[in-house]
Parts: C-alpha cells; structure tokens; sequence
C-alpha cells in the first residue's frame, strides 16, 4: 500500500476523487437531504475503495511482472512464464515474454559469433605461423658462411615457396573477410563458360605442365550469368585443388553442359578422390581431409562456396562413380541471379 500511495498520479487522482465525493454528498445535503447527502458520501467513498482496490491489483500484477523480468535478467529464468488472459497487463507481459525470447537468441548468437571468430584466430594464427617458421629456418640456413651454391639456390627457391603461400593464404582470408562483411558489389553479365575457363586455368598452366598432368575441356558455346572475376577466383580454386591432389601423368576433365534451367561445369580429376567421412566437411574454412595436401591450408574449397552462393550458383563434391579420382559440381541458375 505504501510503494502505490507513493505514486504522485495516483494521490492525485485518490485527491480528486476525495473532493468530487465531499462536493457531490455537500450538494445533495443541501438540495435533497441529509441522508441524500450521506447517501453520495458513502457511494463516493465505496466507488473511491473499489478504484484503490483495482489499483493494488493492478500494481501486484506489475510487480510480478517486474520481478519475472528481474529474474530473466540475472539468468535464474530462461524466459517469462506467458499469460493466456486478456487484459492490457497480459499483452503486454507476453510482448516482453517475446522481447525477452528474441534477446535470448541474439545473447546465444552472439557467442556463437564469438567462439567462431576466436576459433578463426587461432586457425589463422596456425596457417600463417607455418610458413613463417619455415621461412625464418631458411633465413638462418642461407646466414651460414659455408653453403654451396646449389644449397643456397634450393633454399631460395624453398624460401619463394613459402612467400608465394603467405601471400596466396592472405588473399584469400583478405576475399573471405569482404565476403563476411557483405562489402563485395557482383558485377553480373552474360559471359562465355570457354573464356572463363581459359582465364581460370591461366594461372596454373605452369604448374600443370611441371607436374605432367593435363587438362582437358569440353565446352562449346555455353554461356552463363555470374560476376565473370569472382567466378573465376571460384573455379581456379577448383582447378588448383585437383592439380593438387593428382599425380604425376594424370589428367583433370572439365565439361560444360547447359539446360534451359541451369549451366553446370564438372571438373574431375584421376587422384585419390575424397575420403567418405571428409564430404560432409570438405567447404568448411580451414577443414583439412585425410587425404588433403601437406601445403593444404583447407580456405580454396571454403572461399569457392562462398563467391558462388553469393551469386545463387550452387556447389558439390564426391567421388567418380567409376574411377578414382574428386568430382566436382557447379550449377549456375539464369532465372535466379
């Protein structure tokens, strides 16, 4: 009673109500009677009682109210018990109960956030710490006074080796972070699959021919709509994967084919293929398969799905059916980009 009678509205509204009753029982005395008068005096009084009486209702709801949210808040509840009443009180709890579920999962996205990114630290931390350990026991070996000219050309060569993975792995987690932060602008057109292919395959032409493995395409005049650059990030990511893990001799196949739904590239390759339990995993940001290649750093797979979900185009990986050797998937929807 002393917490509601504190509230400066409601003692001047119990005041109005006091002085309207005093002035309505007055009138009646005077105009009608005494007993009309004691009459308004005790039907103002009983209707000023019930009104108080609705109030401290009222305010215990609100303190029930106050006290489930207090309760929430300190995490010795999950969420507020909801109110199948009418009534203003029982709306508005069940639109906190709805504010207090929806802060609850953005609290639980959040960590989830949060573990994610301190777990992409530390994978990132480990991919860049490898070739910068390598590469500071290279400087230390090619500081020593006594080294042959053919030692000191394969420490060099070993050296540009790990500078060339360095700048790739940064780049890469560079394409990613932009890709995140939303801040990448496709620029969408109609290109030809042959010339995308050719501009895909272009960086890695030496190092196909160095490991004696040859590529073969079979496409046409096969179009699609995509942003041309970022696609062929994706697809060199592909290539680059099957050069890696084919032997010397063999051979990767990427066929084109279209339908009136979709423009679909296959690329295969005759390596090891992917191991079962890997292929549920295989786009993952830094997941590395049994089979994987020791220079593997598990982010070319993860930056390809990520550039061809952005453009509605989808991706998937398994085994040859009739051969050894990865498959890979790519389907590009006109209709939907």
């Amino acid at each position: 009673m002393r917490t509601v009678l504190r509230n400066r509205e409601l003692r001047r509204e119990l005041g109005w109500f006091g002085l309207l009753t005093l002035v309505f029982a007055a009138a009646s005395s005077l105009l009608i009677g005494l007993r009309a008068g004691f009459l308004s005096l005790v039907g103002g009084l009983s209707a000023t009682g019930l009104y108080l009486c609705f109030i401290l209702l009222r305010y215990r709801k609100m303190q029930e109210l106050a006290d489930s949210i207090d309760r929430v808040l300190h995490g010795q509840d999950a969420v507020l018990i909801s109110q199948s009443r009418e009534g203003e009180l029982s709306i508005l709890h069940n639109e906190i109960q709805k504010l207090t579920i929806r802060l609850g999962e953005q609290a639980d996205r959040l960590r989830d956030d949060k573990l994610s990114l301190s777990k992409a630290i530390a994978d990132v931390s480990h991919q860049l710490r490898t070739p910068l350990t390598g590469m500071n026991l290279t400087v230390n070996r090619l500081s020593k006074p006594n080294l042959s000219d053919a030692e000191r050309r394969e420490l060099l060569q070993t050296h540009a080796a790990s500078l060339r993975r360095l700048d790739w792995l940064v780049e890469a987690l560079l394409k990613l972070s932009k890709l995140d932060a939303g801040t990448v602008r496709y620029r969408i057109q109609t290109v030809r699959a042959a010339s995308l292919l050719d501009q895909a395959l272009e960086p890695y032409r030496i190092a196909l021919e160095l490991r004696e493995i040859e590529v073969l395409t079979v496409c046409a005049d096969e179009t699609l709509i995509c942003d041309p650059a970022w696609t062929v990030e994706a697809m060199g990511n592909l290539i680059k994967n099957c050069m890696e893990h084919t032997p010397a001799g063999g051979n990767i196949v990427v066929t084109v084919s279209q339908t009136p739904i979709f423009t679909e590239f296959t690329v295969e390759d005759t390596g090891s293929g992917f191991d079962p339990a890997d292929l549920p995993h295989l786009f993952e940001r830094f997941y590395k398969g049994k089979n994987a290649a020791p220079e593997s750093v598990g982010i070319g797979l993860a930056l390809s799905r990520e550039i061809l979900a952005a453009q509605n185009a989808t991706i998937t990986a398994d085994n040859r059916p009739d051969a050894s050797g990865a498959r890979f998937r790519v389907r590009f929807y006109p209709g939907v980009v």
